[in-house]
């Protein structure tokens, strides 16, 4: 196959790299935090500006949605209680042409220069070929390389409009836990709709090992309650003989793992998807240091359920962890108390197979079980909402044009990767019923949440590369791909 449509490309992003990176440094400083409500009037300028620039790419269509509080004309459209979400669409023109959805983030955490930045968090500062801004990777730069692709993509194919239906969904609120979003892309489900989505709010392995990510574990997180005397008791005149709520919540911690480290709450790995033998052998592929792993981690040793890797563990199989435990007297020295009420919180990683409502049921009723009977001890359990995991099969064809558009822009050989943390990935996927694909380009190295977050300019023009092939090869049209028919046949 001729090279003409990759110099095309890369012609077109070196010619506009630099107009590319000024827009970039403009959206980047403004301080789009989300978290933070005296913000809340940048978050809207933020996504007021993307819409702008949006149209100037060639969308012709761009909205701003409001989120929050669901209005009464039976549209559900958001009242704006919460921060806007901004809609582009630009239709293919080709009948057949599959659709694609784009996901990212327009909001960005909190940053001061005091917090130990070596420039100001929203002054856009280069040096040594990394860009050095709040929000440069995560996610502004890896949502507007979107922009610049699909433009190359134009230039080197001869369309005047994308080989696919391209949509673009970014949020405001990413960064605060995404409360709206589930509500909002169920009431857009009919504009959101796709053949695939491609979420840009991720990373690779290493600058010198390009990966897809293939997959995000899922979170349920929960509060228990333990309440034992109306107040706190003396424990000489009454310990031993009533229960005690803070032994309790110590007994209910520690059951929580058999010997193996294995969940024991009844029902938990019911319809867990297991790793197959060749997962496995790609992810011990990855040139994995596990003494620098743990520098990261601020530990000293390594433990959890047996007969997994460390990164089979923290990729692929569900877990609990006591976030924390609490309860009785915490001042200094001794109180001799039986405590009226002690709390702990839980919180479970899922994987692919596992269904949220069905753990928390699980747990409610081995919490249960467990606490002494006669009523000495009464209980609440809230759980705090939960995010469903997400999986792409390695031979999904929509996944393996990501991997082609990445080789022709790497040059080198993709491996594969999943996603420990959890994300709102998995709702677009349950509501739209679309696989979801990972496209992103940060590495470890770029801070995301620190002081001095970066992106690294060369991997930033390959995601814009990568984009730039993507499109024709989901549509199987020949134009820029490398051998499939990405979704053209799925």
């Amino acid at each position: 196959m001729s090279n003409a449509p990759d110099n095309a490309v890369r012609a077109y992003i070196d010619e506009h790299r630099a107009a590319f990176l000024a827009d970039l440094a403009e959206w980047l400083r403004i301080p789009s935090v989300s978290a933070d409500p005296a913000n809340a009037a940048d978050v809207r300028r933020s996504a007021e500006w993307l819409v702008a620039k949006l149209k100037e790419t060639g969308f012709p269509t761009a909205e701003l949605w409001e989120t929050g509080d669901r209005d009464d004309t039976g549209t559900g459209a958001g009242t704006g209680t919460g921060a806007p979400a901004v809609f582009a669409e630009w239709p293919s023109g080709e009948e057949n042409a599959p659709t694609v959805l784009v996901y990212g983030h327009h909001d960005v955490q909190p940053a001061a220069r005091e917090d130990g930045w070596h420039t100001d968090p929203f002054e856009p500062t280069t040096i040594d070929g990394r860009l050095y801004a709040r929000g440069a990777a995560d996610d502004k730069g890896q949502v507007f390389f979107h922009t610049l692709g699909v433009r190359a993509h134009l230039a080197a194919t001869g369309r005047t409009a994308p080989a696919v239906n391209l949509k673009l969904i970014v949020e405001g609120e990413e960064e605060s836990g995404s409360p709206n979003f589930p509500a909002l892309i169920a009431a857009h489900a009919d504009r959101l709709a796709c053949d695939a989505v491609i979420v840009s709010d991720t990373g690779m392995w290493s600058e010198d090992t390009p990966t897809v990510c293939t997959g995000m574990r899922g979170l349920a997180e929960c509060q228990i309650d333990l309440y034992g005397p109306d107040q706190d008791i003396h424990s000489g005149s009454f310990g031993g003989a009533v229960p005690n709520p803070a032994t309790e919540a110590a007994r209910l911690a520690a059951a929580l793992h058999d010997e193996d480290r294995r969940v024991t709450i009844p029902g938990f790995y019911d319809g867990v998807v297991a790793l197959t033998d060749r997962e496995r052998e790609l992810i011990a592929e990855l040139p994995f240091d596990e003494k620098r792993w743990l520098r990261a981690a601020h530990s000293h040793g390594t433990l959890g359920e047996a007969g997994f890797s460390t990164l089979e563990r923290v990729w692929a199989r569900p877990t609990a962890e006591v976030n924390g435990i609490g309860g009785g007297y915490q001042g200094p020295g001794g109180k001799t108390i039986v405590p009226s009420s002690a709390q702990l919180k839980l919180s479970f990683r899922l994987v692919a197979g596992q269904d949220a409502d069905r753990v928390q049921e699980s747990v409610r009723d081995w919490v249960a079980a467990r606490l002494p009977e006669g009523g000495g001890i009464r209980h609440e359990i809230t759980f705090t909402g939960s995010t469903r995991p997400c999986l792409t099969p390695l031979d999904h064809p929509a996944l393996q044009s990501v991997v082609r558009a990445m080789t022709k822009a790497f040059g080198q050989k993709i491996r594969f990767t999943r996603e420990g943390g959890s994300g709102p990935a998995a709702d677009l996927q349950d509501v739209l019923g679309a696989p979801v694909l990972f496209l992103g380009i940060s590495v470890p190295s770029d801070g995301w949440h620190a002081p001095n977050e970066k992106v690294e300019l060369d991997l930033l023009m390959k995601g814009v590369e990568t984009a730039a092939h993507l499109w024709g090869d989901l549509a199987g049209t020949g134009e820029g791909e490398a051998t499939g028919t990405g979704l053209s046949n799925a």
